[in-house]
């Protein structure tokens, strides 16, 4: 006998051989869901989008604290309360920024390199806090991997 699906492909509905309310689709069907459940299509569903990568956020302030911290040096600004009203930014909010630098070199590179994949951040900058307030470089890099967890 031949498969079943060869027989009752070129009957009409109720035929000899095929019951009454079933249908043999044959080929390739691609679940597409809508709002009120799925549905089945033979056209496959477009491909996802691509990841999106970029440097993250924290990346981003540490970079801008050497900025300004170049900046100073250069005699841009006076000192960093005057960084502070130039750049429109509380002293204390630009005293949060430049405490990045304080961390350790190994630590900084780190997060000079880290990405944030389609909008999640890897870390937050007030989880670094207490690993930026340790007192040595050693303590730092014992906090690092608490201050990486937390988000």
């Amino acid at each position: 006998m031949s498969d079943p699906t060869e027989e009752s492909a070129g009957t009409p509905a109720g035929a000899a051989g095929e019951k009454p309310g079933r249908r043999i689709v044959t080929g390739h069907l691609f679940r597409v869901p809508t709002k009120v459940g799925v549905r089945f299509s033979t056209e496959p569903p477009p491909p996802p989008p691509p990841t999106v990568r970029r440097p993250a956020r924290i990346a981003r302030m540490l970079a801008f604290a050497h900025r300004i911290e170049a900046a100073i040096a250069r005699g841009e600004y006076r000192d960093r309360a005057d960084a502070a009203r130039q750049l429109a930014v509380t002293r204390a909010r630009l005293t949060q920024l430049m405490d990045l630098t304080l961390l350790a070199p190994d630590l900084q590179e780190q997060i000079l390199f880290s990405e944030a994949v389609d909008g999640v951040e890897p870390m937050a900058e007030r989880a670094l806090r207490a690993a930026i307030h340790a007192g040595s470089w050693a303590e730092q890099r014992a906090k690092w991997p608490a201050a990486r967890r937390r988000r």
